[in-house]
């Protein structure tokens, strides 16, 4: 089957998971590294090293892309060595892209799994229609710094981490787009971003505030964000989310998104 989104609208729906095109989510794969590019980052034989001090781990952690020459021991090493002069945690990011037994081989020293997260996929784009704004609301665009700064109100973030964040964003590889349900006084209710990247569209960072949810916030907003990135010639949308996150994963199935592939990160032993 071919990778591109438009082949795979022909058969959506009428196959299983299983049918996903192993090429298109492996595309898929592609646009998300590059949807949450660093300036930080170091390529260390094979493995991209993300050094971004950032509340987000996958932007701070090990992507074991490819096999390389040098020893399993000696490029955790380097990479321990590269995350501990970062004053970074060293984390590992497995995917099923991942070089093939680095995941059995860490776990066989007692490495921890941690945040198992589907990304899920939503064909079709062009069937979405939006929702009308809330009542009270208003659906503004944010710049990186205002959009770091609430993300990290409504998640808790550091203002390290805030920043770390917004410098991301501003100097992201590929261009995000922001965007938020702000009240008359100004307070973001709920937020969310899209990266676009030819036929490809990544939904980050929807949060809603804590005492607004239930009420809709989320779903309205990402239908908003696949509206505008359809508009623009997007076709496939992705997003990562907490596997054990049943509610956020409801309000994504109800837009029309089924899980594609999961991650996990490695932690060592010593941080266990």
């Amino acid at each position: 089957m071919s990778s591109s989104p438009k082949k795979w609208l022909n058969v959506w729906g009428r196959g299983s998971l299983a049918d996903f095109d192993s090429t298109l989510l492996s595309r898929v794969e592609d646009v998300g590294l590059n949807a949450s590019g660093v300036p930080q980052q170091l390529w260390l034989d094979g493995w991209l090293l993300r050094l971004c001090p950032g509340k987000a781990r996958r932007s701070r952690c090990v992507n074991a892309l490819a096999a390389g020459r040098l020893p399993l021991a000696e490029k955790l090493r380097l990479s321990g060595a590269a995350f501990a002069a970062a004053g970074l945690p060293f984390y590992i990011r497995i995917t099923p892209f991942s070089e093939r037994g680095v995941d059995a081989a860490l776990q066989g020293q007692g490495w921890t799994v941690l945040d198992p997260t589907c990304v899920m996929l939503r064909p079709g784009l062009a069937t979405i229609a939006p929702s009308p704004t809330p009542p009270g609301l208003a659906f503004v665009p944010l710049g990186a710094q205002a959009f770091a700064d609430a993300v990290g109100t409504l998640r808790g973030s550091t203002l390290d981490e805030c920043q770390g964040h917004a410098n991301r964003l501003s100097l992201a590889p590929v261009a995000y787009r922001g965007f938020a349900f702000v009240s008359p006084d100004g307070a973001v209710q709920a937020c969310g971003q899209f990266v676009k990247e030819g036929e490809f569209v990544g939904l980050f960072d929807v949060f809603t505030r804590s005492e607004r949810r239930g009420e809709g916030l989320s779903g309205n907003l990402c239908k908003r964000l696949l509206v505008l990135a359809a508009n623009e010639g997007a076709i496939l949308s992705y997003l990562q989310v907490d596997a054990q996150n049943v509610a956020a994963r409801h309000v994504y199935q109800r837009l029309g998104f089924a899980d594609g592939y999961r991650y996990h990160y490695l932690q060592p032993p010593a941080l266990a």
